[in-house]
């Protein structure tokens, strides 16, 4: 039987000199995926159908949540959104699975409304490949392109 996971205990670090902070406040994240196709389609082609081979792949990671001001990692992106420099980010499953990256800060935003928290959003493009690693002990990752489908 699979067991299902709570999305209250993935979490995002920014990784900055050996050392992965968690993003204070989280409450929501989201990793995208996507590739682009390349038309291969030819009068030779059988049927009459399209055909497509895979082209570059790319990925985004968005969050938000609750503000803490004193939170270091928020600090860390403060800074390299206003020095415009990239960031190394990962995303952290319960089982230590991860999905790590360097990533452009794309949207960063506060909401100060007058009546409720004030909460962030953020959003991250990524910089070359998504690396998976299997487990937090393991030593080697798996780049998109050594995984296999």
């Amino acid at each position: 039987m699979t067991k299902k996971m709570s999305g209250m205990k993935v979490k995002l670090y920014i990784y900055r000199q050996g050392t992965g902070r968690v993003l204070a406040g989280q409450r929501n994240a989201s990793l995208g995926r996507s590739a682009e196709s390349i038309d291969a389609t030819s009068k030779d082609t059988e049927g009459f159908w399209n055909e497509s081979l895979p082209g570059f792949k790319s990925y985004t990671i968005d969050a938000d949540g609750a503000y803490v001001e004193s939170d270091a990692a928020y600090e860390e992106l403060e800074t390299a959104f206003l020095n415009s420099e990239n960031v190394d980010v990962y995303l952290e499953m319960p089982s230590g699975k991860r999905y790590e990256g360097n990533c452009t800060i794309t949207d960063f935003s506060l909401d100060l409304p007058y009546d409720d928290l004030v909460t962030y959003s953020i959003s991250l493009q990524g910089n070359g490949a998504l690396k998976i690693i299997l487990e937090s002990n393991q030593t080697e990752a798996i780049t998109s392109n050594e995984v296999e489908v």
